[in-house]
């Protein structure tokens, strides 16, 4: 086993300075890793059980800090769209070439979005993808009207009175 570098002053104020501002736990706890080595002189399995980390994790910390510095501790989680087809940009224009026609009432079929959203990409891609990227994109499953925007309710009501069946029904009524 190789014996242990130290660490400058200069380097054990700048991570003192980067524990105070860190801003998730396991930058926090990569940080504690590189401190608890150098200020107090444990190894991986005690730093290990203190910052709850594998020992194996914690000698891959300092073997990032020996050779990167400071920036091998500062990485981002893991987190995002690692597999996603299309960009939230290259998706939302997509979906605004369809927008005027759902503006003007008309109806929009996902087969056509879907063959769309294939011709971008370039390879066949299942509907649940393009069901998944219209709710991201904040459209919605519209059911159509319980009625017709043009219904006229008293001329209706005249049908009903006027019909030839509602006569029907009340002459049979009247019969003794």
């Amino acid at each position: 086993m190789r014996p242990a570098q130290d660490i400058a002053g200069a380097d054990l104020l700048a991570l003192e300075r980067l524990l105070k501002d860190s801003t998730s736990k396991s930058q926090m706890q990569r940080i504690q890793c590189v401190l608890l080595r150098a200020k107090q002189g444990m190894n991986c399995t005690e730093v290990a059980s203190v910052v709850g980390w594998n020992p194996g994790w914690v000698r891959q910390i300092w073997s990032r800090y020996l050779s990167e510095g400071i920036e091998g501790l500062i990485c981002q989680d893991r987190g995002g769209r690692r597999r996603s087809n299309l960009s939230l940009e290259q998706e939302h224009a997509l979906v605004e070439r369809f927008s005027e026609k759902a503006r003007s009432g008309g109806i929009l079929v996902v087969s056509e979005i879907h063959k769309a959203y294939e011709r971008e990409v370039g390879h066949a891609v299942p509907k649940s993808t393009i069901y998944r990227m219209l709710a991201r994109q904040g459209w919605r499953k519209v059911a159509p009207r319980p009625h017709h925007p043009k219904n006229d309710p008293s001329a209706i009501a005249d049908f009903k009175k006027n019909s030839r069946a509602s006569s029907r029904m009340n002459a049979k009524s009247k019969r003794p």
